[in-house]
């Protein structure tokens, strides 16, 4: 009876997680470029009272006795599908219609991907994510500039005060991975490569395997409240099941103990 206890806690525990992603994809629905998350579940261990294929009295025993142990979260991966695209009008937001992350540099020199495109100009008008991180490869809209155009291949030109000719500021690129399921979240919409993304591989927007651009769009996130709500009710009633069977473990343990002869 105690292996009932145990084994339904690890469900209320595997249930806390599963809330825990969910609501943290709900506080997200409205942030640029997020991708939600997914809690994978597997059993655990399994005792075994007898092996399938053991001989009893010269025959042989088709299937074995084994109980589990509960369960517990596998992972929680991310979920890269496109989220819906909102028109801004912002000249210097973007959104990556396809595969493909834009890739910044972080204060310490290392990099960073991100899908979210609203971009700003920092003090030396460089092109720069809302936290003032550059996009690589760098590039500098002139001072003297009175209108951006960025091309769904990412070349921007810039028209210059006085000019009817615009000008090739420079070339933004994307970066795709063979396993985008194993970034890293940094939070404020960037991830890290880790050992199971593969090598980053950098490319021009519009190329084979990578997503063009669209100028004036933002990629909003690809949460879906009515799908997070659904899983939040089924893990609600999950954790509540767990809870009623340690309450009748407890009830039996109970019932046990006031035995007399």
């Amino acid at each position: 009876m105690i292996r009932a206890l145990w084994t339904a806690a690890t469900g209320m525990q595997a249930q806390q997680v599963n809330m825990d992603v969910i609501a943290n994809n709900l506080a997200n629905v409205n942030s640029s470029g997020f991708k939600k998350s997914r809690a994978d579940f597997q059993d655990i261990l399994y005792q075994t009272s007898r092996a399938a294929g053991t001989g009893v009295d010269g025959s042989e025993v088709p299937t074995g006795v084994q109980v589990g142990l509960g369960s517990r979260v596998a992972a929680v991966q991310k979920v890269f599908t496109s989220g819906d695209f909102q028109q801004t009008e912002n000249e210097l937001d973007l959104a990556i219609e396809g595969s493909g992350f834009f890739q910044v540099i972080l204060p310490d020199g290392t990099d960073a991907y991100t899908r979210s495109g609203a971009m700003k100009k920092d003090s030396t008008g460089r092109l720069v994510t809302s936290d003032g991180y550059p996009v690589v490869p760098e590039i500098v809209i002139p001072e003297n500039s009175t209108a951006i155009n960025i091309g769904s291949r990412g070349n921007v030109e810039v028209l210059l005060d006085g000019e009817s000719t615009p000008t090739l500021a420079g070339n933004i690129e994307l970066i795709r991975f063979g396993n985008p399921s194993g970034l890293k979240s940094l939070g404020r919409n960037l991830y890290a490569e880790t050992p199971t993304t593969g090598n980053p591989i950098s490319g021009t927007p519009g190329e084979e395997g990578f997503g063009t651009l669209s100028q004036g769009f933002l990629e909003g996130s690809n949460v879906n409240i009515m799908e997070e709500m659904v899983n939040m009710i089924a893990g609600q009633r999950a954790y509540e099941v767990n809870s009623k069977a340690i309450k009748t473990a407890d009830e039996m343990l109970s019932i046990t103990s006031q035995l007399v002869r």
